[in-house]
C-alpha cells in the first residue's frame, strides 16, 4: 500500500423528510422517529492505506482538531475493533456546512469506516459497521448502511425505503446551530406519535424542532419567510439548512438561482441509494 493507492470517495450529505420527538430516555437521550432521504451531493473523503498503523489527517480546514475528528476517530475505532495493523492517510473535502442538520461529520466517518473496512481486509459485516458507527454518533448508522430509511430510537434503527428520484433546493444560512441547544430546550415537543409511511405520503409528518430553532435564532426564522415564495420551506435535523421540494430537476435549477440573491442554495437530488455504495459495487472494492 503506498500513495499511488489514495482514492476520493463520497460523503453524502441527507435530509430529514419529517423529524418526531417521541419521548425522553432516562439517560437524556431522546427518542426519535424520522425519514432520512440521502442525496446526491455531500463531502469527499480521500483515503491512501498505509502499511503503517498510523491514522494521520491532512488539509483539514474545517476547525476540528485532528483527534477529534470523527474521520480520525472512526479509522481508529475500526483498527482497534479489528486489531488491523494497517493505517491511513484521511483528508476530508468539505462542503457539507458544520452544523447544518446534514450529517456531513457523520458521512464522513461512515466513509471511512466503509471503505477502510475493505481496503484493510476487515471483512466485518454491515451489522457490525452500522453498531461501530453508532458509537460515534446517531446518524453515522443510516450512512454506514448506504439507504434512505425510516429510523427510530435515537435514529439508529433503520428500516430502508423506496422514495424515488426526488429533487430539492438545499438553503444554506450559514449558521451554526448546536444540537443540544435544540434538544435542551423546554418548550421542545417530546410525545410525538409514530406515523406510518403511508401517512407521510397522505401528508403527515412534521420537524419538532421547527418551532424551537425559529425562536432561538431569527436568522433561520427569517430564512423560513423569505423562501416561503418559493414553496414551502423545511428544516433538516436540528438546522440550520432548509430545503424546498421541486417537481423536477430544472426546476430545482431555476428556483436555486433565484434564491442564490439572498442565500447559499444549490439543487439536489434525493436518492435511495447512498453513491459511496453505488461506487463501491461499480468498482468492485
Amino acid at each position: 500500500m503506498t500513495d499511488a493507492s489514495r482514492r476520493t470517495w463520497p460523503a453524502p450529505a441527507k435530509i430529514n423528510l419529517f423529524l418526531h420527538v417521541t419521548g425522553r430516555r432516562p439517560d437524556g437521550y431522546h427518542d426519535l422517529q424520522t425519514l432520512f432521504q440521502l442525496l446526491d451531493w455531500g463531502d469527499e473523503v480521500s483515503i491512501t492505506p498505509t502499511r503503517a498503523p498510523s491514522i494521520s489527517r491532512t488539509g483539514a480546514d474545517y476547525g476540528v482538531p485532528e483527534d477529534e475528528d470523527l474521520v480520525v476517530r472512526a479509522a481508529r475505532l475500526l483498527q482497534r475493533e479489528t486489531a488491523s495493523r494497517s493505517g491511513a492517510i484521511l483528508e476530508v473535502h468539505k462542503r457539507v456546512p458544520m452544523g447544518a442538520g446534514l450529517g456531513g461529520g457523520s458521512s464522513d466517518a461512515a466513509t471511512v469506516l466503509v471503505v477502510l473496512n475493505r481496503l484493510w481486509g476487515c471483512d466485518l459485516d454491515t451489522d457490525h459497521l452500522a453498531a461501530l458507527g453508532a458509537r460515534l454518533g446517531a446518524d453515522v448508522p443510516v450512512f454506514v448502511r448506504g439507504r434512505s430509511a425510516l429510523a427510530t430510537g435515537v435514529g439508529e434503527q433503520l428500516s430502508a425505503v423506496t422514495l424515488g428520484e426526488r429533487h430539492y433546493v438545499l438553503v444554506l444560512p450559514g449558521i451554526v446551530i448546536p444540537t443540544q441547544r435544540v434538544f435542551d430546550d423546554p418548550q421542545l415537543r417530546r410525545h410525538s406519535q409514530p406515523i406510518d409511511l403511508s401517512d407521510y405520503w397522505e401528508g403527515a409528518g412534521r420537524n419538532d424542532c421547527e418551532p424551537v430553532v425559529r425562536q432561538q435564532f431569527p436568522e433561520v426564522d427569517e430564512a423560513f419567510r423569505k423562501l416561503a415564495a418559493w414553496g414551502r420551506p423545511r428544516l433538516t435535523g436540528t438546522g440550520s439548512a432548509l430545503f424546498l421540494e421541486a417537481g423536477s430537476s430544472a426546476k430545482a435549477q431555476a428556483t436555486a438561482r433565484a434564491i442564490k440573491t439572498l442565500y447559499n442554495s444549490r439543487a439536489v437530488r434525493g436518492v435511495d441509494r447512498s453513491p459511496l455504495h453505488r461506487m463501491l459495487l461499480s468498482d468492485g472494492v
